[in-house]
């Protein structure tokens, strides 16, 4: 496992002025400025998540052009075909298109390319199937941005193209300088393209395709609060598409949490069922690690267009059947990549791959879709840039995923000639080369980074030292302002120090949560929850005190033992009482 270092944030604001002007504590103002959440504008959606700070969907480049052309075919009756992508982002994006365009009246259908057999983004094969089919326009969402020659297929085939993409920008390289290179589709809609002056270029897929039907409907004249209903499905994209939870996210996932817990959507609703979350409050963990997965792995395992027909489903029998359907693929997917990570931990812990500071794991059966998640799995627990690959129909695939002091995407541009084709971002990247190349590869990214110890030690970021005695009631409520949490916008980690122990017990029926009982110095005692590291407490605790130490901390309930903490607080609700207690995520 990694070698944690604790370290404590501490930006400089004039918090006391901040925390009259907003009216809100001065510890959630220190909060907020550790999150670098500075900016006036940022700031007030933040502490005020309201539909008043979305952005003028007109800012967008090219979308004012997309909306004349896309009314233009409505009133044609022209035939228009959504091209989307086969994950979460990507079916959202359909479904929002497609839902809106149906409301405004639009002949419209879809296609989503197929995971193995497509790969990812439009291809010449669906742009031909579309123009043999007699479709007249294509909009893509969550992908073709780089789809250069395929879209001048289809200019050459006669067919209008719209993209809506957040990708980044391709680019060619001569000599350090980069040119961007775009596509002649009729309308390009991308907050990332440089020429493009929307303020917020973080926004998912989805996000991008809402803007554009938010411009659409203004264009039609119809309600702007039947158009708001999508941010519902826009939350559950721009949570699990990992993208910053601040500005215009923040104002979809806050709104769009709400409601999601009140939803009339009947897929979504028998998917909650199917989950065990029906009577749950749906927070963005559920999003990111239920709901989300679960529309993925359709797309993973099967077709993704499974999850889509799901959440456009009217009939609840047929619901219920196809959310079930698609939790065992989840609960497949959940098998098969527990098998691939731990066969991946086997060859690490048996091997010299090992000492590297980059880890490149061959695979041959891990299925390809999985690599990713995999590789995600194991850059955890090694805290190491991570590569998984598995064997494919041409040589060997692969997903990579990163540390923040890593750029994975110039590290694979530094090894391109060893590879057939590569792409993405710093920290997450897609790339397939040759079997007979996998041992060079491993060597050279070896070689050519220049990571040392100190990058490779896991930094917990703590917020605060927060002794036990100033938590109460309030505070935690104020905490909940910050939600929801993700990147961007991290949960806080609060730290303290020497926390006395008097007695400690181990609970769960896989025995795999400790409740110790902590004596604080005001002679009040209270609870703290420790989750899934049973092991490890147990390891630090005789290491520095021995054996008998742990037996009597089982035994007797007098005990003096001190650690360190991080930790965040909750509130404990049992028989109608409340009481405070605090969650351990690390101990020293």
């Amino acid at each position: 496992m990694s070698n944690e270092k604790w370290l404590l944030r501490n930006r400089k604001a004039d918090l006391k002025e901040m925390s009259q002007r907003y009216g809100i504590s001065q510890l959630l103002c220190k909060l907020i400025v550790n999150r670098e959440i500075t900016d006036e504008n940022i700031l007030n959606s933040y502490i005020n998540p309201t539909y008043k700070y979305l952005h003028q969907p007109a800012d967008m480049k090219d979308i004012k052009k997309a909306v004349a052309i896309i009314k233009e075919k409505i009133k044609a009756n022209k035939k228009i075909r959504i091209i989307g992508d086969y994950d979460v982002d990507g079916i959202i994006s359909v479904y929002i298109l497609y839902t809106a365009l149906n409301k405004c009246g639009a002949n419209v259908d879809y296609e989503i390319p197929d995971r193995i057999k497509d790969g990812y983004g439009i291809n010449k094969n669906i742009v031909k199937i579309a123009y043999d089919e007699g479709v007249d326009t294509i909009i893509t969402c969550d992908n073709g941005i780089s789809a250069i020659e395929q879209i001048e297929y289809a200019k050459e085939l006669g067919l209008t193209v719209i993209v809506t993409d957040h990708h980044d920008v391709p680019f060619i390289e001569e000599d350090g300088h980069r040119t961007f290179i775009s596509s002649n589709a009729d309308a390009i809609i991308n907050p990332k393209q440089t020429e493009c002056n929307y303020q917020f270029k973080s926004i998912c897929g989805a996000g991008v395709a809402f803007k554009l039907m938010e411009a659409l409907y203004e264009e039609l004249g119809m309600d702007k609060d039947e158009c708001y209903k999508l941010i519902e499905f826009v939350a559950i994209a721009t949570v699990c598409d990992v993208v910053d939870l601040i500005d215009e996210n923040r104002i979809f996932v806050k709104n769009g949490l709400e409601m999601l817990n009140n939803t009339n959507n009947i897929g979504i609703k028998e998917l909650k069922k199917a989950t065990g979350l029906e009577d749950k409050e749906i927070t963005a963990y559920h999003l990111g690690f239920v709901i989300g997965p679960c529309l993925n792995a359709s797309g993973r395992l099967d077709s993704a267009k499974k999850g889509l027909e799901l959440l456009l489903m009217d009939d609840e029998e047929d619901a219920k059947k196809l959310a079930i359907e698609i939790v065992e693929l989840n609960d497949a997917r959940k098998n098969m990549t527990k098998e691939g990570v731990d066969k991946a931990i086997d060859i690490i812990e048996n091997t010299d791959i090992n000492n590297d500071d980059i880890l490149v794991i061959y695979i041959e059966d891990i299925h390809e879709s999985l690599a990713g998640i995999v590789a995600g799995r194991i850059k955890e627990r090694y805290n190491k840039p991570t590569i998984i690959l598995t064997k494919s129909e041409e040589g060997v695939k692969g997903s990579a995923r990163s540390i923040e002091e890593y750029n994975m995407f110039e590290g694979l541009l530094a090894c391109k000639e060893l590879l057939d084709k590569f792409g993405g971002h710093p920290m997450a990247a897609g790339l397939s080369l040759q079997e007979d190349k996998i041992d060079s590869l491993r060597h050279s990214l070896n070689k050519k980074c220049e990571l040392t110890q100190d990058d490779l030690a896991k930094k917990i970021m703590i917020d605060a030292s927060l002794p036990l005695e100033y938590l109460n009631l309030n505070l935690i409520e104020e905490l909940n302002v910050l939600e929801p949490f993700g990147k961007g916008n991290s949960k806080p980690v609060f730290g303290v120090k020497d926390a006395k122990i008097i007695n400690a017990r181990i609970l769960g029926k896989d025995k795999n949560v400790l409740k110790l009982r902590l004596l604080l110095s005001n002679n009040i005692t209270m609870d703290a929850m420790i989750f899934n590291d049973v092991e490890y407490f147990e390891e630090k605790i005789i290491s520095k005190y021995g054996k008998d130490i742990l037996e009597n901390l089982y035994n007797k309930s007098n005990n003096s033992v001190n650690m360190d903490f991080t930790f965040y607080p909750s509130i404990n609700e049992w028989n109608g009482n409340k009481s405070i207690q605090i969650i351990v995520n690390g101990i020293r």
